[in-house]
């Protein structure tokens, strides 16, 4: 039998001064807030990026292919969309590759091990990309129209929607419909079936088309929704007078956004020729990423100070143990018993302690963010946060993280005061009222 636990677990449970019980129970509920707090930071930060992340991939995909001048000028250029290495991309269901060589592999000078991808590439589609003004009666505005084909995978852009349908494709001709942002539809009084013309430049000669709302949408991030339009493909085809095989670029869609920097230069240096550019959205669109990333940041300085609170508190209430105890010390200490052991004992009351705190934290933590997930009771400005209510999305495995990481550090810094223990003489604990 472990004498040090059970001692621990008797003084645990037996009565105690009423003063220490308000301690230990205010020990407890420090615990259980500061638990709270980073589950829920982390729920819904995880879900602030999770959500932004699954907008811009949703609208842009994973993987543009286009021409490799596309960075040099800013005329739109075609490249074809049946050649063979299509076909190629589509197939690709997992990638070996070397994993980056970590601190220690670079220490013990070893290679670093072969890795799969996670998963494959869902769809490669064509799109083009078109500037034109768009004209109401009493009003125009600059917009980026974005052509796709039937084949394209809507799963995402059909979330976006709020008001109308998607694209009506026709077998035998071109569609007339578009699709538009709620951030243009307001700025330009429009709604679903309004008719509106639109105004391209081609070879320097003005081409004017008419198009009828389908449909309306919004993503949130207002650095797409106040710009672009969607149309059939085979309506920008016609206004640049490219053929039916011809595009701007190809979207790859990944099966897997983890696999995004491997699938990406994967395609670059192995599939596709030389004068074919491929680029990621994540290295497109980096200030939106970046930002992104700096979240991290706050989650860790969140997760420290809740940290920190629960090892304060947690030094405050053990030293108050130690000095209730201090008789008891003395005793233990008189029959023999080593400085080691006692200090183990007050580690496990303290383990004690934490893991109640913990239990409570995780259940309120827990609920509030199933709560919020159900009702989305916390609403968010979307023009500043690019969404209107706080997202969350929990990970067992980042759960059960945060509470061994908080129970593990909070008892190795307490093993600091109880050192004060090895100060107390039998003579003087006994003598100690």
């Amino acid at each position: 039998m472990n004498i040090e636990h059970f001692i621990a677990k008797r003084i645990a449970f037996s009565g105690s001064k009423s003063f220490t019980r308000v301690i230990v129970r205010i020990a407890i509920a420090a615990i259980a807030i500061s638990m709270t707090v980073m589950i829920l930071t982390t729920a819904i930060i995880s879900g602030f990026k999770k959500e932004i992340t699954d907008k811009i991939f949703g609208f842009w995909g994973h993987i543009h292919i286009t021409d490799s001048n596309v960075n040099r000028n800013f005329e739109v250029t075609p490249i074809p969309t049946d050649e063979s290495f299509y076909d190629t991309i589509r197939t690709l269901k997992r990638v070996s590759y070397q994993k980056e060589p970590s601190s220690i592999d670079q220490l013990l000078h070893r290679e670093s091990p072969i890795v799969s991808t996670f998963s494959g590439i869902k769809g490669v589609y064509p799109f083009i990309i078109l500037p034109g003004l768009l004209n109401t009666k009493e009003d125009f505005h600059g917009v980026l129209l974005k052509g796709v084909d039937t084949q394209y995978n809507w799963d995402k852009l059909n979330s976006f929607i709020v008001d109308g349908h998607p694209i009506s494709y026709h077998q035998d001709s071109t569609s007339d419909e578009l699709l538009i942002s709620k951030n243009i539809a307001e700025k330009l009084h429009l709604k679903t079936n309004d008719k509106v013309v639109l105004n391209f430049i081609r070879d320097q000669d003005q081409i004017k088309k008419r198009f009828t709302i389908c449909g309306i949408y919004n993503t949130g991030l207002e650095e797409y929704d106040r710009r672009f339009g969607i149309v059939d493909l085979k309506k920008l085809q016609d206004i640049l007078g490219w053929a039916s095989h011809e595009a701007q670029g190809m979207e790859v869609i990944l099966d897997d956004v983890r696999d995004l920097d491997v699938y990406s230069d994967y395609i670059y240096y192995e599939v596709v020729p030389a004068n074919y550019y491929v680029e990621s959205i994540r290295a497109k669109f980096p200030s939106i990423f970046e930002w992104l990333k700096l979240q991290d940041i706050n989650e860790k300085i969140i997760l420290q100070l809740m940290v920190l609170v629960a090892i304060i508190n947690m030094i405050t209430v053990l030293l108050i143990l130690i000095l209730e105890r201090t008789q008891m010390i003395g005793i233990l200490k008189s029959l023999g018993m080593h400085n080691g052991s006692i200090r183990k004992i007050f580690l496990w009351h303290a383990a004690y302690i934490i893991f109640f705190g913990l239990l409570v934290g995780n259940l309120i933590g827990v609920g509030l963010a199933w709560l919020q997930k159900q009702f989305k009771f916390i609403k968010l400005d979307e023009a500043n946060y690019y969404l209107d209510t706080a997202p969350i999305d929990i990970h067992f495995s980042t759960l059960i993280t945060i509470n061994i990481a908080t129970l593990l550090i909070t008892v190795l810094f307490l093993t600091i005061p109880t050192l004060i223990i090895t100060r107390i003489t039998p003579v003087k604990a006994l003598r100690f009222e």
